[in-house]
C-alpha cells in the first residue's frame, strides 16, 4: 500500500505576513513521519494585501503549493470550498492562515481519524477571547447544535481533519451558502483538545457585523428549526393571551366589576406580538431570499487563476 496523501487547505485574507510561516510549519511537520505525501492549497479570498504575490511565489518554486485565486471576496466557508474541489489527498485538513491553529500537531489529528471516525475537530482546552466574544460564541455554538440536531463540543476550532468521501460528498454542493455541510454529513466525528495560540500578528477579521452575519447564516443554513420555533412560540403567545383574557373577562364579571382596561398591558401585548410576527416575517424573508439566490445560481466562488500542479 502506497503512501497516505493530506491535502491541506487555507483560506487567506490579510495574511501577507503569516500564510508563509504557516506554510513552513506544516512542512517541517510533515517531513518528521514517513508515509505521508502532501499538498496545500492556498485560496486568496479576495484579500486586499499582497497575499497573491506571496503565494504566487511560493507556487512557483514549491512544487508541493497550489495557489487559487478568487475573482473576489467570498468569505472563508466558500473559499473552503474551493479549496476543496480542488483538493486530491485521501485526507482533507483545513486550518486558517494566522498561525492561531497549531500545524505542528497535525499528526494529532490524524492519529484520531484512523481510530475510525470520520472527520475529526481541534478544540481549545481554554479559549482566550474577551467576556462578551465568549459569550457570543457560546451561544452560536449552542444555537449551531441544536440546528444541526447534535451537542458537539462548544470549544471546536476551524482546524479540523476528514476523510476522502466526505470531501466527495461537499464539493456535490454548489449553491453559494455551504455553511453547515459536514454538520449534515456525519455524526462519527472525533476532538482533539490543544492550547490556544496567540495570533502572529493583526487581529480578527471578523467583525461585529461579520459575525451576526455568520450567525444568521449558519441558523438558517443548518435546518429549518428556526421556523419551527416561531410556530411553538406562536402557540405559546396564543394561549398566554387566551389565558389573560379569560382571567380579566371572570375579574370584570365576579371579582371588580369597575375595572378599568389597561393601556399598558394592551399596548405591551400588541408589541410582544407585533415583534414576534416582525420576526417571522423576517425570517421567513431570509428563507426565500435563499431560495432565490439558489435558483438564480449565483456563484459559491469564481476562480481568477490557479497557481502550481493541481492533481484533481
Amino acid at each position: 500500500m502506497g503512501n497516505k496523501k493530506i491535502s491541506f487547505v487555507i483560506p487567506c485574507y490579510r495574511s501577507e505576513q503569516t500564510v508563509m510561516i504557516v506554510v513552513d510549519e506544516i512542512e517541517a511537520t510533515v517531513a518528521t513521519r514517513d508515509g505521508f505525501d502532501y499538498e496545500i492549497i492556498l485560496v486568496n479570498d479576495g484579500s486586499p494585501d499582497g497575499v497573491w504575490n506571496v503565494i504566487a511565489a511560493r507556487a512557483a518554486r514549491d512544487e508541493h503549493v497550489i495557489g487559487i485565486n478568487l475573482a473576489k471576496n467570498f468569505g472563508q466557508h466558500c473559499a473552503l470550498m474551493a479549496g476543496y474541489n480542488h483538493a486530491s489527498g485521501d485526507y482533507v485538513i483545513a486550518l486558517d492562515d494566522d498561525g492561531q491553529s497549531p500545524a505542528n500537531e497535525l499528526y494529532k489529528l490524524v492519529d484520531k481519524l484512523e481510530e475510525g471516525f470520520d472527520i475529526v475537530y481541534g478544540t481549545y482546552r481554554v479559549v482566550h477571547q474577551s467576556f462578551y466574544r465568549r459569550l457570543g460564541s457560546d451561544f452560536a455554538n449552542f444555537t449551531f447544535g441544536y440546528l444541526a440536531g447534535s451537542r458537539g463540543n462548544p470549544n471546536k476550532t476551524s482546524f479540523l481533519i476528514m476523510r476522502r468521501f466526505l470531501v466527495d460528498e461537499i464539493i456535490k454542493y454548489k449553491h453559494a451558502y455551504p455553511f453547515g455541510l459536514l454538520e449534515r454529513t456525519t455524526t462519527n466525528i472525533g476532538y482533539v483538545p490543544f492550547e490556544q495560540r496567540e495570533r502572529i500578528s493583526g487581529k480578527s477579521n471578523y467583525t461585529l457585523a461579520a459575525l451576526i452575519y455568520l450567525w444568521m447564516n449558519g441558523s438558517t443554513a443548518l435546518s429549518i428549526r428556526p421556523l419551527r420555533i416561531g410556530t411553538y412560540c406562536g402557540f405559546l403567545l396564543a394561549f398566554v393571551g387566551f389565558l389573560m383574557a379569560t382571567a380579566t373577562i371572570i375579574r370584570k364579571l365576579f371579582i371588580e366589576p369597575d375595572l378599568a382596561a389597561g393601556w399598558s398591558s394592551i399596548i405591551s401585548a400588541i408589541l410582544i406580538v407585533g415583534g414576534m410576527i416582525l420576526l417571522m416575517l423576517g425570517l421567513i424573508g431570509e428563507y426565500v431570499g435563499r431560495i432565490y439566490v439558489c435558483i438564480s445560481q449565483a456563484p459559491q466562488f469564481v476562480i481568477r487563476e490557479i497557481c502550481g500542479k493541481v492533481m484533481r
